[in-house]
């Protein structure tokens, strides 16, 4: 009896740990994984096992297109009108590995850049050239992110100014 419940035991142990040695990576998905501490592999979409206490799985990443929505900013234009605009940046990550190491919370650090980007941009423009050229605005704001963002594995696809929010003022007398 005794004998039994050793094995049974053993069992469960053997298939205790075969369940956490392996992982399945799903579809569209990407796994940074992390021996001893230090960068080991990325793993993509399939089968991969992991070794016991070498091994962690430092960040399971999405490669599919994320759309972020960033609260209205503040921007003032070149004529000194001060405005809110709010954006939504559509982005991909390409690389896991520098996703996971690039940058410190790199939601935050896209949302940051967004918002001094388009206070440059907003700052050489007048009001009226502002309200009348968001295509120009997506333009120059995608390549300038795209390009920043680079380093930290990440693939600004689309910007889009969502709205632009003049002053009361000016806007009643523009409804005028």
């Amino acid at each position: 009896m005794i004998k039994l419940i050793v094995i049974v035991l053993f069992i469960v142990l053997v298939i205790g740990i075969l369940m956490s040695v392996i992982r399945i990576v799903p579809q569209a998905n990407a796994y940074v994984v992390e021996r001893l501490g230090a960068y080991y592999a990325t793993w993509h979409t399939g089968i991969h096992f992991l070794v016991p206490f070498l091994d962690r799985i430092a960040n399971k990443v999405t490669l599919k297109e994320v759309v972020k929505d960033f609260e209205p900013q503040p921007v003032i234009t070149k004529d000194n009108v001060t405005m809110m605009i709010d954006t939504v940046v559509y982005f991909q990550i390409t690389d896991p590995k520098l996703y996971t190491y690039g940058v410190v919370n790199p939601i935050n650090a896209i949302e940051n850049l967004t918002a001094t980007t388009l206070r440059n941009i907003i700052g050489d423009l007048e009001l009226d050239e502002t309200l009348t050229s968001r295509d120009i605005i997506n333009t120059k704001m995608r390549s300038i992110l795209d390009e920043a963002t680079d380093p930290w594995g990440i693939k600004v696809s689309r910007v889009e100014v969502k709205n632009i929010i003049p002053p009361h003022d000016i806007q009643e007398a523009m409804e005028k």
